[in-house]
C-alpha cells in the first residue's frame, strides 16, 4: 500500500479499508464521482467514433472515471488506465490526479517517470492527431499547440506530486526526530532523577557518618571517663574531679563539632540541592566542611592516653600539607580505631602509625590481646564503625585493610593517595 500523505494530517486511523482517515476516503471517493462523470459524458462522443451503443460507452467512461478511487492504494494502475484511454480522449481528471497521487507516493521515482513520460508522449501525439486535421497547412501551430498541451497534463501535476512528497517526507523525519528527542529527554530526566536519588543517599549516608565518628568517640571517651570516676569517687576524690573535668571537657568538644557540622549543613543546604537536581556532577556531592586535622593527632592520642589506655604514637617521614578531605579522613580513621579500641580491648596495649610517603599517606592502629583483669565501660557498638572508615577511604580511591591479628589484638590500616 502507498500514501501520498494527505490522510496523515491526524493522528490515529478511522477510515474504511485501506485509508487511514475518513477525510481520505470521502475525498477520494468525490473525486471518483467527478472523474466517472466526466468520463461518462466523454464516452458518449467515444461510442460514435468507435460505432458503439451510446450506453455502452457511457457505462465504460463511469468504469474508468471510477477507478481514480483507488489512486491510494494502486497509483501506477490509475496512471495505466489514465494512459490506455488517452486515445478515446478521455479521463482528464484520472491523468492529471493519477500523475500527481504517483509522484507525492513512495513509489521509486524510476518508475514515477517512465509513466510520467508515457502520459507527456501519449497526450502530444493524441493531441497532434485530433488538432491536425482541424487546423489545415499549419503543422508548426498543431505541434506548439500538442506540446503546451502534453507538458500542461503532465508536468504540474508531477512536480506538484514530488514537492508534496518531499515536503511530507521531511515533516516526518522532523516528527521522528522530536520523538527521538523527547524520548532521550524522558530517559535523561529518569537519570537525572536517580542520580538526584543517589546524591540524596550518599549526602544521607555522609551525615551519618560523620555524626557516628564525632558522637561515638567523644561520648565513648566520656562513658569511660564516667565509670572511672564512678570507680574512684569514693577513694582518691582529686582523680574524681580531673576526671570529672575531663568528662565535662569531651562533652563541650562534642557539642563544638556538632554544632559545627550542623553549620556547614545549614550553610551548604542550597548547593548540595542544585547540584542534585542537575545531577551532572554527583562526586563533589559530599561537602568538604572544615574539620580536624593530622596535627590534631597527637591531641586526639592524649585524650586516649588521659581515659587510661596505654597509646604509643610512630611517626615516619616528613610531614606535609595534605588535601582538607585526606586529612580529615586520616584523622577519622585513627579515631575510630582508637573508639574501637576503648570498646573492644579496654586494657589492651595501642599503636598508632603515620606514615608521611612521596605520593600517599599511610595509618594504621593495632592493639594487642585485651588483658583478661580490664573492664569494659559496656559502651554499645552499633556495627558501623568500620563501615564508615572503608567508605571514606575507598571514596578517595585508598585502600583499607581490618582484620585479628596473629597476636590474638586487632589492626586497622589505610592508605590515602593524595596526587
Amino acid at each position: 500500500m502507498t500514501s501520498t500523505g494527505e490522510e496523515r494530517d491526524g493522528a490515529g486511523r478511522d477510515g474504511p479499508w485501506w485509508w487511514e482517515r475518513r477525510r481520505g476516503a470521502v475525498l477520494d471517493v468525490g473525486l471518483g464521482a467527478v472523474s466517472a462523470v466526466e468520463c461518462a459524458v466523454e464516452g458518449v462522443p467515444f461510442a460514435h467514433e468507435a460505432g458503439l451503443p451510446v450506453p455502452l460507452g457511457v457505462v465504460f467512461g463511469v468504469v474508468v472515471g471510477a477507478v481514480l478511487v483507488l489512486r491510494r492504494r494502486w497509483p501506477v494502475a490509475v496512471v495505466l488506465v489514465g494512459i490506455a484511454v488517452t486515445p478515446a480522449a478521455m479521463g482528464f481528471l484520472l491523468g492529471v490526479v493519477g500523475l500527481y497521487t504517483l509522484a507525492a507516493c513512495e513509489v521509486p521515482r524510476r518508475v514515477t517517470g517512465t509513466l510520467a513520460s508515457m502520459s507527456l508522449v501519449g497526450t502530444f501525439v493524441v493531441t497532434y492527431l485530433r488538432t491536425r486535421g482541424d487546423v489545415e497547412g499549419e503543422g508548426a501551430l498543431v505541434f506548439v499547440l500538442s506540446a503546451f498541451m502534453a507538458v500542461a497534463l503532465t508536468v504540474p501535476p508531477v512536480l506538484l506530486g514530488l514537492y508534496v512528497g518531499a515536503r511530507r517526507r521531511l515533516m516526518e523525519s522532523l516528527q521522528e526526530r522530536a520523538d527521538s528527542l523527547e524520548r532521550e529527554l524522558s530517559l535523561l530526566a529518569d537519570r537525572a532523577e536517580e542520580r538526584a536519588e543517589w546524591a540524596r543517599q550518599e549526602e544521607r549516608t555522609r551525615i551519618a557518618r560523620e555524626m557516628h565518628d564525632v558522637v561515638a568517640h567523644r561520648v565513648s571517651l566520656m562513658v569511660v571517663h564516667a565509670a572511672a570516676l564512678q570507680a574512684v569517687a569514693g577513694k582518691d576524690p582529686e582523680k574524681a574531679v580531673r576526671n570529672a573535668a575531663l568528662v565535662g571537657d569531651m562533652g563541650r568538644q562534642a557539642l563544638t563539632e556538632l554544632r559545627e557540622m550542623l553549620g556547614v549543613l545549614r550553610a551548604s543546604e542550597k548547593p548540595v540541592r542544585a547540584v542534585a537536581a542537575v545531577a551532572d556532577v554527583v562526586a563533589p556531592v559530599a561537602v568538604v566542611e572544615e574539620g580536624p586535622s593530622l596535627a590534631e593527632l597527637e591531641v586526639l592520642v592524649g585524650q586516649s592516653r588521659a581515659a587510661g589506655m596505654s597509646v604509643e604514637m610512630v611517626v615516619q617521614g616528613e610531614g606535609r600539607a595534605y588535601p582538607a578531605e585526606v586529612e580529615q579522613t586520616a584523622f577519622r580513621v585513627v579515631q575510630e580505631a582508637l573508639t574501637n579500641c576503648h570498646k573492644h580491648a579496654p586494657g589492651a596495649r595501642v599503636v598508632v602509625r603515620l606514615a608521611h610517603r612521596e605520593e600517599e599517606v599511610a595509618m594504621q592502629v593495632e592493639n594487642g590481646p585485651r588483658e583478661g583483669e580490664a573492664r569494659g565501660a559496656d559502651l554499645p557498638s552499633g556495627g558501623n564503625g568500620l563501615v564508615g572508615m572503608r567508605e571514606r577511604v575507598l571514596g578517595l580511591g585508598g585502600v583499607f585493610v581490618s582484620g585479628p591479628t596473629d597476636g590474638g589484638g586487632f589492626k586497622v590500616s589505610a592508605v590515602l593517595p593524595f596526587r
